[in-house]
């Protein structure tokens, strides 16, 4: 098939949940609700780990990055759906897009390798615990994120030059809320095999390799915990992996949740609302896991505002 016009290109649109007017004042206030409170649960945790010096550790370390990332990861679609709501406009430039594409795509991945390292994090603590502060020193923690840093850079940036080159005929809709890679991709009317090509690969790379170091470090510290004699043990030593391991299930399984979802039904649409689950709800809930069963960051989280409330008064 030959390409429309690749060159004069200036926007695309983004056609988000429901066409119906009658829903856009719901879906605004919904959406507004949900990333006010992403971001404000996200920045307390950060408040709370850098404020309190009992929290200078490499979980939490971790965890402040995590909740960086996931502000971002919501900053990245959110702001502009609400912005076309208010304003009553689909239309986002070529040049906005992929920049979404880019930072969307380096903050997914980034989320994934965060969580890798800090179930590394949590495998050392338990199953190596007289070693932990020697093997988990600053400089390692340091470098661990930089790493991952790097590496999804270097992916968002390979994936943005890679649709970069692509050509764009007349159909320029987008039956999702954001830039996704597939499917714009899909909208693509030149050849993108290469393009597919590199996004599974990374996929299974950047996904599945994470994904499988997570499962190793868990199936070792399965293995420790039931090396513990007594119960009270066994649960304490879960008991500090638990929240890790119910942010990892929630985001893993919403994230094949829609694929698998959109891969039945063939339904764009379908899978714009599905993936609301990984890119809104995730980040949002994942302040609530870390906080609600952890004293640290609730004694931290007052220890802050009564501080501030002294200096107020």
């Amino acid at each position: 098939m030959e390409p429309g016009n690749d060159t004069q290109i200036s926007e695309f649109l983004l056609l988000g949940f429901s066409e119906e007017p009658e829903l856009q004042p719901l879906i605004f206030g919904l959406f507004l609700s949900m990333y006010l409170i992403t971001v404000f649960g996200n920045l307390l945790i950060i408040l709370a780990t850098i404020s309190d010096s009992h929290l200078h550790t490499p979980m939490y370390f971790f965890l402040s990055n995590l909740s960086f990332v996931d502000i971002c990861f919501t900053s990245t679609t959110i702001p502009k759906m609400l912005w076309n709501i208010q304003t009553e406009s689909k239309a986002i430039t070529y040049e906005d897009c992929i920049t979404q594409i880019y930072f969307f795509t380096l903050s997914a991945v980034l989320d994934i390798f965060l969580l890798t390292v800090m179930a590394y994090d949590r495998f050392v603590a338990i199953c190596h615990p007289l070693h932990y502060t020697v093997i988990m020193n600053l400089r390692l923690c340091g470098l661990l994120v930089l790493v991952s840093w790097i590496m999804c850079i270097l992916n968002s940036l390979l994936q943005s030059l890679m649709v970069l080159q692509l050509s764009f005929c007349t159909n320029l809709e987008i039956p999702h809320f954001f830039c996704e890679l597939n499917q714009m991709v899909q909208l693509a009317c030149s050849d993108t095999f290469i393009n597919n090509m590199v996004m599974y690969f990374a996929a299974v790379l950047m996904g599945g390799g994470p994904f499988a170091g997570i499962l190793y470090s868990y199936s070792k510290i399965v293995s420790c915990i039931r090396g513990i004699s007594s119960a009270q043990g066994k649960y304490k030593a879960f008991s500090t992996c638990a929240s890790h391991l119910s942010v990892v299930s929630l985001f893993y399984c919403t994230m094949l949740g829609v694929y698998l979802s959109s891969a039945a039904t063939h339904s764009s649409h379908s899978s714009a609302t599905a993936s609301v689950m990984y890119t809104v709800v995730t980040p949002m809930l994942n302040p609530f896991i870390y906080s609600l069963r952890n004293k640290d960051i609730k004694r931290a989280l007052k220890a802050f505002f009564v501080k501030e409330t002294t200096k107020l008064s």
